[in-house]
């Protein structure tokens, strides 16, 4: 029987952790760029882009259209007699036939439509270029918000451990005042205070459990995975973490233009909005084509016969030149220009106020990574001081001349400096991937590879 038990905890404890998925930062960044529904839809209407380039050149290529058609007709006539002035004629029976083939071939071609289609074919170039670079911000954005939503977890795993060992200590410390109090050494008084601040910390150890699940269901919903699915995530900082806090920001603030102008030059979203000013112009250009007349030519090559034998011996050709000057629309054309001047003006305001919001975020960021490095620096120092205040507040109360009180602010404020150091640390990395995303230096095509 005990072999029996033994043999279904081991096949227990291996089926679970084969269904148990260790995911890292990198596998979920990959899963995201591949599951993500907006950027699947957003290379979709990247194919219809593609398409508007080639209907666009075909504007400068001549339409052609072929045409044929056949058709019998037989009449028969019965016969009879016709009276023409009292004589009577009479008229035979008589029967005809007859059989037409037409074969017909006709190109025209646009040789000047105010410029109209040039201005097209602009545009639409420029419309694809913004799209592939909005397709290039998005998974920028994908990846930045995968880090985000990571880095969330491990927060919140890290916080929960700090939670279970400050529960730990305290249910210690609680066996350590009871036992004291039956002997005579403290008074009841602590043992309710311990028993206080026990269950505070169980409270907090279930706010922490509830933070850190919140946290991994949102990451497996972005990245379209199931919620409750069984997912195992890092425990330590990787490498290149513990290489980000390590490295030191050596960047000048008052070279912050500097930032700035590398953000300009790079960013995919500020590249794409210029694009679209520029196409936004081209617009302007197709509008105010309606104004000018259009030249068009035409070629017709016709054949016809009334044997199938012959039907090529007839043949008519026809070329032609037509121009058609507009003279009053109903302001429609007028209407069509100032729609696409105020669309290219707001266009413009697009353009200045990213540009606005590319400074503001640089210069924000930058600041709290400041503020950020400085606060991982004291935080780390506080944590070190905190742990040696409450083993001397521990001891002194041990040997009676310390107070309970003075041992649990201890111990809270210990905690308290673990806490703050873990979100200090994750603080100083997320706010360096996210002054890279702001300068558009995110890298994402490592991750597309896998």
């Amino acid at each position: 029987m005990r072999t029996i038990l033994s043999m279904l905890c081991v096949v227990t404890f291996i089926s679970a952790s084969y269904a148990q998925q260790f995911l890292s930062l990198d596998k979920a960044i990959t899963i995201a760029l591949h599951k993500n529904t907006i950027l699947q839809k957003s290379k979709n209407n990247l194919e219809v882009t593609k398409s508007g380039v080639r209907a666009a050149v075909g504007n400068f290529l001549p339409t052609l259209s072929a045409s044929s058609n056949w058709n019998w007709n037989r009449s028969e006539d019965a016969g009879g007699t016709i009276n023409i002035s009292g004589t009577v004629i009479p008229v035979p029976a008589s029967t005809t036939e007859s059989r037409n083939f037409n074969g017909n071939l006709t190109a025209r071609l646009m040789l000047f439509d105010g410029l109209s289609n040039f201005a097209t074919l602009s545009k639409s170039k420029n419309d694809l270029s913004a799209a592939r670079l909005d397709l290039q911000r998005l998974k920028q954005d994908i990846v930045f918000q995968t880090i985000t939503l990571y880095y969330n977890v491990i927060i919140g795993k890290q916080l929960l451990q700090v939670r279970e060992d400050d529960l730990k200590w305290n249910k210690r410390n609680l066996e350590t005042v009871t036992e004291s109090n039956k002997l005579g050494a403290v008074t009841l008084a602590d043992v309710y205070a311990q028993q206080v601040k026990t269950g505070n910390s169980e409270l907090a150890l279930i706010q922490a459990q509830n933070n850190f699940e919140t946290g991994k269901s949102n990451l497996l919903n972005y990245l379209a995975l199931d919620v409750l699915g069984d997912y195992k995530f890092s425990k330590e900082l990787t490498p290149e973490e513990k290489s980000t806090l390590n490295e030191k920001i050596n960047i000048d603030y008052k070279n912050i233009s500097q930032l700035v102008s590398q953000a300009l030059n790079v960013r995919t979203d500020y590249q794409s909005a210029q694009l679209k000013l520029e196409s936004a112009n081209n617009g302007i250009t197709i509008a105010k084509s309606g104004h000018f007349p259009t030249l068009s030519n035409s070629f017709s090559y016709n054949l016809r016969a009334n044997r199938f034998e012959n039907f090529f011996d007839s043949r008519t050709y026809f070329v032609g030149l037509s121009l058609n000057i507009p003279i009053f629309s109903g302001f429609r054309v007028s209407n069509n220009v100032q729609f696409a001047e105020v669309t290219a003006q707001n266009k413009e305001i697009d353009l200045s106020d990213l540009e606005r919001v590319i400074k503001l975020n640089l210069q924000k960021t930058y600041l709290d990574l400041k503020a950020a490095d400085k606060s991982l620096e004291v935080n780390k120092r506080n944590v070190k001081a905190a742990e040696e205040t409450r083993k001397i507040e521990q001891e002194r109360y041990t040997l009676g001349s310390g107070t309970l009180l003075n041992v649990l602010i201890a111990s809270s404020d210990y905690t308290n400096a673990r806490t703050n150091y873990i979100t200090a640390q994750f603080e100083y990395i997320r706010l360096s991937k996210q002054l890279k995303y702001y300068l558009g230096d995110l890298n994402y095509k490592k991750y597309e590879k896998d």
